[in-house]
């Protein structure tokens, strides 16, 4: 499968800041720090309002940025389609996340003209040890 990045990295982090402002508003913001043929990298810094009973991320936190990740790769590669959007994802918690920077690192699986599947490892900044594994599918729009 030989795949074009037709968005920077930068491109996709402007786009969802501009798109998804709702969830950059006092509660951080997801940066795409690199986009690569195939594959992205996206941080998110955690705080308070990301932490569950016991001082670890939280399961819906972590699954927001499985949701991020996988449509940060999708634009990368099909460009600001704002209409693209999750027909599934599933994920596996893998370990209790201490508080830091969360790490996502996606690749896509499959690139078609109406569907991509995406395979993402969710680590804290600093550690080799992946906290989540998610798998999602999107739905692209033809127009």
């Amino acid at each position: 499968m030989s795949l074009t990045v037709v968005m920077s990295a930068e491109e996709v982090t402007a786009f969802l800041d501009e798109v998804f402002q709702q969830e950059t508003a006092g509660r951080g913001r997801f940066v795409v720090t690199q986009m690569q043929p195939g594959e992205t990298e996206v941080r998110f810094a955690t705080n308070e309002r990301h932490l569950r009973p016991g001082g670890t991320v939280s399961g819906p936190t972590m699954f927001a940025m499985a949701d991020v990740c996988a449509y940060a790769v999708v634009l990368g590669h099909v460009g600001p389609k704002a209409l693209a959007v999750t027909t599934n994802l599933n994920i596996n918690f893998m370990r209790k996340p201490e508080p830091g920077v969360l790490i996502g690192r996606t690749r896509l699986l499959k690139l078609g003209k109406r569907l991509a599947v995406t395979d993402c490892e969710i680590y804290i900044e600093g550690s080799d040890d992946m906290v989540a594994h998610a798998t999602a599918t999107y739905s692209i729009p033809t127009s």
